[in-house]
């Protein structure tokens, strides 16, 4: 893949793709509180920072070498 093709798929990921994707987080987050109850503050933070972590993998080779020039 090129680096415009790239440049422009990582604008589309980050654009429409990850705000989709933190709505899914807090969704989880919610419906785990519904069935859970409440989880203590840090069990919160750390679903979030795994899936902060866990949404960039499939798109680590897309994102690789964006910000160099060509």
């Amino acid at each position: 893949m090129n680096l415009k093709t790239r440049k422009r798929l990582s604008l589309l990921i980050l654009v429409i793709g990850l705000p989709l994707y933190i709505v899914a987080a807090v969704i989880l987050v919610n419906w785990m509180d519904a069935r859970l109850g409440r989880q203590p503050i840090l069990v919160e933070v750390a679903v979030y920072v795994g899936l902060g972590i866990l949404w960039i993998l499939p798109f680590k080779r897309v994102f690789s070498g964006v910000g160099r020039g060509e």
